[in-house]
C-alpha cells in the first residue's frame, strides 16, 4: 500500500509542476489542447514516479 501511495504522491507533484509550466507558457488553450497536455502529464508523471522508485530498489 505505501508504494501505491508514494507512487501516487509523486505523479501529483509531477503534474502540478508541469501544469504549472504549461500555465507560465501559454494564456489560453482550446479543449483539445488541454486534453493532450493532461494525457502527457499524466503520462509521464507515472514514468517519473515508476523510475524514482525502481531506483530505489
Amino acid at each position: 500500500m505505501q508504494a501505491v501511495l508514494v507512487t501516487s504522491v509523486l505523479t501529483g507533484v509531477f503534474c502540478a509542476v508541469f501544469a504549472t509550466i504549461i500555465d507560465a507558457v501559454t494564456d489560453a488553450l482550446n479543449i483539445w489542447t488541454v486534453i493532450a497536455l493532461a494525457f502527457t502529464s499524466g503520462f509521464l508523471g507515472s514514468l517519473f514516479a515508476q523510475l524514482v522508485l525502481g531506483r530505489r530498489k
